[in-house]
């Protein structure tokens, strides 16, 4: 299902769309319930290009609450007045990184403290219904005639990582501008191998 962005935002619609499986699913859930939060405050973390920026989006334009993305980079101290800050006003406060502590080194004891207090919203690696999903949007952006056996074929072998989705597409979508090659299973197949390092198992999977 899709979970799109309220309000007064951009008029492509289509950009504005968190795809929502059931790897992100609980995530969703937890800032869906932000008025439940023990503290206002939570930690939203996920993989590089996961959508996790526009999920906390998502949840800012309908909390109302304040967002801190790559919070994991942000100095120590803000962070702390942040939280401190975000209990005195009862204003939501979201924290996005890449994973919370311990995995998160944060230095500053009372600030681990309060972060350890925080509940935790995490995006996990892709599902094949994300897989798919992904493909098939990706595919109608890029305005690439990807036949339907392309995608069964892609899915259960595209490691499942946010990341290597996204460079399959942009390396078919290259590949297709500048060869005028069609996008076909022998291609993603060539592309496959020079992502992953390896030819083996490719075509058993």
């Amino acid at each position: 299902m899709q979970f799109p962005l309220p309000l007064a935002w951009p008029d492509e619609q289509h950009d504005v769309e968190f795809l929502v499986t059931a790897s992100s699913a609980k995530a969703v859930n937890t800032l869906r319930q932000w008025r439940e939060w023990p503290v206002a405050a939570a930690l939203l973390v996920g993989p590089a290009m996961s959508g996790r920026s526009l999920l906390a989006q998502v949840f800012a334009a309908q909390s109302g609450g304040r967002v801190i993305d790559d919070a994991d980079r942000h100095d120590e101290a803000a962070l702390f007045h942040a939280w401190n800050d975000a209990q005195a006003e009862r204003v939501p406060l979201l924290l996005v990184a890449d994973a919370a502590p311990p995995a998160w080194n944060v230095a500053l004891p009372d600030l681990r403290t309060r972060l350890g207090a925080s509940p935790v919203a995490e995006i996990e690696a892709p599902d094949e219904a994300l897989v798919r999903a992904l493909l098939e949007r990706g595919f109608a952006r890029r305005h690439l005639d990807a036949r339907d056996d392309l995608i069964d074929w892609l899915v259960p072998r595209l490691p499942q990582r946010h990341q290597a989705v996204a460079q399959m597409l942009d390396g078919l979508e290259q590949a297709a501008l500048s060869g005028r090659r069609r996008v076909t299973i022998p291609l993603a197949r060539d592309l496959l191998v020079a992502l992953t390092g390896t030819a083996q198992d490719i075509d058993h999977a």
